[in-house]
């Protein structure tokens, strides 16, 4: 893969910031509404319309985007949307515990399905790049200086590990994060939102956790496992691209 390749390239160049940027406007304006767009449309089939009555069920980023989880996915690589108002007592299909559970589930998975296709993109650009691989004087693999693909590969890399990071924090089962709903199928109701009440405090605890960087380690190992399914699951991209 080229992830390895384009390390050589990650130093704070105008070209690199460009990449940095883009990468962090993707998701805030393709991932962020897809995620919550996948609650309201999930909440939708299950006979809640409450998202949409709230215009919510649209891809409209700014219908979605929250000006603090925005600064805070700038600054720091890790942000949010507004959340979805979900009224699970309104679904009709299934059980309001198991509603929940499902609508949840529903944005890590829009996640993990944004970045399988960027996965796929990622790879037909990188078919593209190998006519620019050359061996550089420690006699290692590497891409010309001149060329453009670290550019551009290195940004779709950036989209897919940061999109994967949020699917992978999303699933923490705490609130108020998506984990939280989803594990809620398995908690009494009462221990549920006993737990509710403290989410604010929660929140501001995971984000000093992950700034301190005790978060880290886990939420990253989690996330390489998720790429490299998502490398074995786009194994055909390399056999029709012939590398």
């Amino acid at each position: 893969m080229l992830f390895d390749i384009i390390t050589n390239y990650q130093s704070y160049t105008p070209q690199i910031i460009v990449m940095q940027v883009f990468a962090v406007l993707v998701i805030l304006f393709v991932a962020f509404p897809f995620h919550e767009y996948s609650h309201a449309l999930t909440a939708k089939l299950l006979g809640d319309n409450t998202a949409e009555e709230k215009g919510r069920l649209t891809l409209n980023p700014f219908a979605h985007i929250d000006a603090m989880g925005a600064i805070s996915m700038a600054l720091f690589g890790i942000g949010w949307a507004k959340p979805v108002p979900v009224n699970c007592a309104r679904c009709t299909k299934c059980k309001p515990k198991a509603a929940m559970a499902i609508t949840a589930a529903a944005g890590p998975l829009s996640n993990v399905l944004l970045s399988y296709i960027f996965m796929v993109i990622y790879k037909v650009v990188y078919g593209f790049a190998l006519q620019d691989i050359v061996f550089n004087g420690k006699g290692q693999l590497a891409l010309s200086q001149t060329s453009i693909y670290p550019y551009i590969i290195g940004a779709i890399a950036t989209v897919i590990q940061i999109n994967i990071y949020l699917a992978v924090f999303n699933l923490l089962p705490i609130p108020p994060f998506d984990g939280s709903r989803l594990f809620l199928a398995f908690l009494p109701t009462k221990t549920y939102f006993k737990i509710m009440k403290y989410e604010r405090v929660i929140m501001v605890v995971i984000m000093l956790l992950l700034l301190s960087g005790i978060l880290s380690l886990p939420l990253n190992t989690l996330t390489d496992w998720v790429i490299d399914g998502l490398d074995w699951a786009t194994g055909y991209v390399d056999v029709l691209m012939g590398y």
